[in-house]
């Protein structure tokens, strides 16, 4: 198990940096695509999901937490090439430490690269990983009224991916309410109720995923 620590960039120029990256990995034909979500909303569940049914596409997975490499271990047991990446104390990855992540993990043609951001729904939402896409998690159990806590997480994120449907029994959720209050703040997100259990949703969500990388590679994807 390969473990890195990065600590925050120096560089005042995060943006510059996450744009010459993110054409880097254009060039190569590499999507990474980056995950923010809070602690528990099934970040790691959804990837080893995706993993599982996604066999026709190369992931790699880049897992940043603050510490512990349990998420990584769970994502090598699938057969998917994965590092962990260790933040020391950083509450978020920027295009920095994201370059440092992405030159550990072995170039063995990953096409989907998903970097697992540090689960919080505030500093992810600030800073530019050279992602050609932002996919947030938001599941069931945290409230559908997460988008008037959090707007810029919402505003930021190409695609709101509501995890856990198997409880909307147990819980007050309306994904209507929520999916709307999410599009207010950003018409043109994509919104996917899923259940990474029962399998629920995961075909529309998967297709997407295929649909932007095909765009990406053929260089019509806009940037994230």
């Amino acid at each position: 198990m390969k473990i890195i620590k990065v600590g925050a960039s120096v560089t005042q120029s995060n943006d510059r940096d996450a744009a010459l990256l993110r054409e880097e990995l254009r060039a190569k034909g590499q999507l990474m695509v980056n995950l923010m979500s809070s602690p528990g909303s099934g970040k790691t569940t959804l990837l080893s999901r995706l993993i599982r049914d996604m066999k026709d596409v190369k992931i790699a997975v880049m897992e940043a937490d603050i510490e512990s490499a349990v998420d990584a271990e769970r994502i090598e047991a699938l057969g998917a090439q994965a590092i962990q990446v260790h933040t020391d104390g950083m509450c978020h990855m920027d295009a920095g430490m994201t370059r440092a992540s992405l030159e550990a993990l072995e170039d063995d043609g990953a096409q989907l690269i998903f970097l697992e951001n540090v689960g919080n729904l505030i500093c992810p939402a600030e800073y530019d990983t050279g992602a050609g896409l932002n996919m947030m998690i938001l599941s069931v159990p945290e409230g559908d009224d997460k988008p008037l806590k959090y707007p810029l997480m919402f505003e930021k994120s190409d695609a709101l991916v509501i995890t856990k449907t198997d409880a909307l029994p147990y819980f007050r959720f309306d994904t209507a309410l929520c999916t709307a209050r999410a599009e207010k703040l950003n018409p043109g997100i994509s919104v996917f109720p899923v259940s990474a259990k029962t399998g629920e949703g995961m075909t529309a969500l998967e297709e997407w995923l295929r649909g932007k990388l095909t765009a990406w590679q053929a260089g019509t994807q806009k940037e994230a």
